[in-house]
This record gives C-alpha cells, structure tokens and sequence, in this order.
C-alpha cells in the first residue's frame, strides 16, 4: 500500500494547474445511462472514483473510450441495471446511477452505498423522491430494488440539503412525464454542472443553483459535449498548502467564482488573493491567523475543506474553533494532527485548535478523502520527515497530488508500500 513521504519546511512557489471536479465529473458520466446516443466529457481527471465509475458503467454495457481527458461513453447497449456491492461500496457516488437507469429502463438494482467511513450518510431521500414520481422501491438483501412503468413529475421537497439525492432526482426528471419540482436543492457548482450536461443533452431544468430546481420531462435524451467545471475543492486545498507554508502560487485553470467562502476565509488568515476568470494568485507573508469556521451547504464553507483548513489553524497564531454541521464523524484526521504536536480539543461536533510555533514530522494514517490532503498539508509545514499512510484515499480524489507539489518546491515523494 503506498504512501507519501513529506519533509517539511519547504515555501510553496509557482504556478500549478487544477484538474476537473471529481463531484462534477461523477454524476456526469453517469448521466451517460440517459440516452442511448454518444456523450463526450471533457476534462475528465484520472482519479480512482473515475476509474470505479467507468468500470460500473462498463459491467453494465456502457462502452467508454479515453483520450486524453476526454472521455466518450455510449450507453445504446446497457446490458444490465444491477449496481453490485463490490464497486458500490467503494464510492457512495454509484448511487446516482440510481435515477438514470429507473428513468430509462424502468428498473435498477442499486447496492446500499459505502465511501468514506466519516459518517451516516442516507439515501432515504433518493427513495423518497423517486416514490414520489412513482417508483416501487424496496430493500432487498442490501440492494434498493426500484422498479417504474415512466416516473410521473411531482413536487419533492427533501427533508435536508443532500447534493447527491438533488442531482439523482434531477437525472431521473428529464425523462419523466410532466414537471418535476425540486425543493430544498442542493446550490452546489457542481450541482449546476451536471444541469449544464443535462441541457445539452436536450433536458430542460431551469434554477440550478438555487434551491428550487423545475425539470420539465422529455420523451429522450441525445448525445452532447460536456466539459466538466474546475475542482473546486482540489484548488482550496493547494490554496491551504500555500497559506501554510507562506508560499506564492498561482492556480490556473481555476473557477474562483463557486470558491466565495474559501478565498474568504484564507483572506481572513492573512493571505493576499488576487482573481481573475480562470486563475487565482496567492501570497502569504508570516504565520497565518487562527480561523474560526463552520462548514454548511453551498454557499457555506463545504465540509470537504475543514480538514485542510483544521492543518492551517495548527501552525496558526491564536485559536481557532471549528464546527462541522455536515457529517458527525468528520474529526478523525484531528487524532492523527496530534501525532505530529498539534494541540485540539474536540467536544461532540466542535474542535478547538490552538495553533503552535512548529509541527513535528511523524508517521500518520489517512482516514478519508480529505483527511489525507489535510494531513498532506500539516506534513508539508512539519519539521523533518512525515510519512502519511493509506492514501489510497487521496487517489480517489486528487490527480498527481505529489507531483503537483514537487512543481510548487515541495519535497514530497510517492513510496510503494
């Protein structure tokens, strides 16, 4: 298994480039299930859950072809609309195959989701939904067994905020008989993202982006192209490494204006940020300034960035509070912070980091996606060498993390295990 090996102590310099949203790509190649016609996706990076997506895709008769980061997928010959536990469990997003394939087929056998071990994370309101518009859904040894003659319009509103279960249902609207109306929806980018594929691909939605989404149903979808938006969260976390480090980089290929709450927050701990259409520049000069933060839907601050910005309050002046409102179990990267000096104090949904002149290098475990940029992050400011373990994890979501960095001046290296 292979880890990272991280000598800290290094300023972060340079200009790096930010690969596609994973949670804008995901939902968009499985929007391939909708028509039977050629959907080409831009910008696709290689990622792990890519990797798992095209191979779930392909177990089920979808062909796909890459070049590039262009990937083309043909969904004329879906074989099967069984989603399998041994892929499903492996990245929760293979529930939104879900709403595609009853939409289409009028039948799916999806397994109960896995992903991250950082806390519950129900698909009662995707089978919610799709009841709702008409489907007969069921569990069955573990599998969500749904079965549909057409899904009727109908008016939902989802009992929380849930991005996957908004563009599950907004998938499955585009080919149901009438309209379909989305309360409480996710305002996600990426959320807008998969709508944008969707209209290209002849679907008519109007209000991604706000927490009303209307999607009038068509009898079929066609082919289109699609280029998937920046990653978003990709992009704050190298903002975080260099906030850190006190380092000046250039992020290209950027998408600042979906990024409000992050660049706010690193302002807020001394760094000067400069925008443009499609690139973001940062400069930090001295020790960063503790952060109090609270993560919540978009346009919140998105949980995916509290472990990253846990790593800077660490080395920062002051003391920072941290609340996570999103998922309960999202503090265990603070244990694996504590190996390397850190000082946090966790009580129920709240931690308390006191930030410390220096960070000490040692051995660290990855619990999670983001927990491994987090610790990825404290690694790069820690004095001597910090070996951080399991970054499988890291690989689901990040494309050529090290390398990246080694470009930036980081002495960073992949190490087989």
């Amino acid at each position: 298994m292979d880890r990272l090996c991280v000598r800290g102590g290094q300023r972060l310099s340079g200009e790096v480039p930010v690969s596609g949203a994973k949670n804008a790509a995901l939902p968009i190649l499985f929007a391939s299930l909708l028509t039977a016609e050629p959907l080409v996706v831009g910008n696709v990076p290689r990622l792990q859950d890519v990797a798992t997506a095209l191979r779930l895709l392909g177990q089920m008769g979808v062909s796909s072809r890459r070049e590039g980061d262009e990937v083309t997928l043909e969904a004329a010959a879906v074989s099967s609309v069984d989603a399998p536990y041994d892929l499903v469990r492996t990245m929760r997003a293979s529930v939104l195959v879900l709403g595609p394939l009853v939409a289409r087929f009028g039948r799916a056998r999806v397994s109960l989701p896995g992903g991250c071990a950082i806390g519950q994370r129900p698909v009662d309101q995707h089978i919610k939904g799709l009841q709702a518009m008409g489907a007969e859904i069921h569990i069955e040894h573990g599998y969500m067994v749904a079965s549909a003659p057409r899904l009727k319009g109908a008016r939902i509103v989802t009992d929380m905020v849930t991005v996957t279960g908004t563009e599950n249902l907004m998938m499955a609207a585009t080919l149901a008989e009438g309209e379909t109306i989305i309360e409480n929806a996710a305002r996600e980018p990426e959320v807008v993202d998969l709508a944008q594929a969707l209209i290209a691909m002849g679907a008519r939605i109007r209000g991604a982006g706000t927490d009303r989404v209307v999607v009038e149903g068509v009898a079929s979808l066609h082919g289109a192209s699609h280029r998937v938006m920046p990653d978003r969260i990709e992009a704050g976390t190298f903002l975080c490494a260099a906030a850190a480090t006190g380092g000046s980089i250039t992020l290209t290929g950027a998408q600042p204006a979906g990024m409000d709450a992050t660049l706010e927050k690193l302002r807020e701990a001394g760094a000067a940020i400069d925008c443009g259409p499609d690139w973001i520049r940062l400069v930090m000069s001295g020790r960063p300034r503790a952060l109090n933060l609270r993560t919540a839907p978009y346009p919140g601050l998105a949980t995916d960035m509290q472990a990253q910005f846990m790593a800077l309050n660490c080395i920062a002046q002051g003391a920072g509070v941290i609340t996570e409102t999103i998922f309960e179990n999202r503090f265990m990267h603070a244990l694996e912070l504590q190996r390397l000096g850190a000082d946090i104090t966790i009580e129920g949904n709240t931690a308390v980091v006191r930030g410390v002149p220096a960070l000490s290098g040692a051995a660290v475990m990855a619990t999670d996606l983001r927990a491994s940029a987090g610790l990825v992050v404290a690694g790069l400011v820690a004095e001597g060498e910090t070996l951080v373990n399991r970054i499988y994890h890291l690989d689901r979501g990040y494309e050529r993390m090290e390398a990246k960095l080694a470009a930036l001046g980081a002495r960073i290296e992949r190490q087989p295990g």
